[in-house]
């Protein structure tokens, strides 16, 4: 059952960017950033910018994160989307998301991409039924992710929303650092 203000899931709110509770997060919870990571699990350059970003969150302390799983690049992008998302049901999406980015490439074969989630400690038994209780609203997730990258103008994988900065671009950890620290510059002179 849709959380009732996401009654129209074509309607692109802030508050349906930065807190929908079907999205997954990592960081910190009360963080005084929050970073929109927009990905595919076939994007070479999402692979290389996860590792940094990662890296620059748990560094800062003080990032939330939040993953919006993107599926545009290659048939094969919405079945890791599918099974990271059927993770979260199991306390896994963390563990598959970092397991499926380190499958190196482009074009990943479904096999691979389930072997990876088997690997990163998942119940696979629980894994199959999760993805078949909640495939629609797995579904309405990442059609609203679809909805919200395209209302935001985002270009290709991968796009980030931090604070008030689009970078629609990998960026290394250097590049995270300096715009987190733009973005909490623009925070303060608000």
């Amino acid at each position: 059952m849709p959380s009732v203000a996401f009654a129209d899931d074509n309607e692109i709110t802030r508050d349906m960017i930065l807190n929908d509770p079907e999205a997954p997060t990592g960081g910190n919870p009360n963080g005084d950033l929050t970073i929109v990571d927009f990905f595919d699990y076939n994007c070479p350059y999402c692979k290389a910018a996860a590792k940094s970003l990662e890296k620059v969150v748990k560094n800062d302390g003080n990032i939330r994160l939040v993953y919006k799983d993107w599926p545009i690049l290659h048939p094969t992008s919405i079945i890791g989307a599918r099974l990271a998302l059927a993770a979260k049901y199991q306390g896994k999406y963390l563990p598959v998301h970092h397991a499926l980015m380190d499958i190196p490439g482009y074009g990943v074969a479904q096999e691979k991409m389930i072997e990876a989630t088997h690997n990163a400690g998942i119940d696979a038994a629980q894994l199959d039924l999760d993805m078949t209780a909640h495939a629609d609203g797995i579904a309405r997730l990442i059609k609203r992710n679809l909805n919200i990258a395209e209302a935001i103008g985002l270009q290709g994988t991968p796009g980030f929303l931090v604070g008030t900065f689009k970078v629609n671009q990998a960026l290394n950890e250097q590049g995270f650092v300096q715009v987190v620290a733009d973005a909490r510059a623009r925070q303060k002179a608000k």
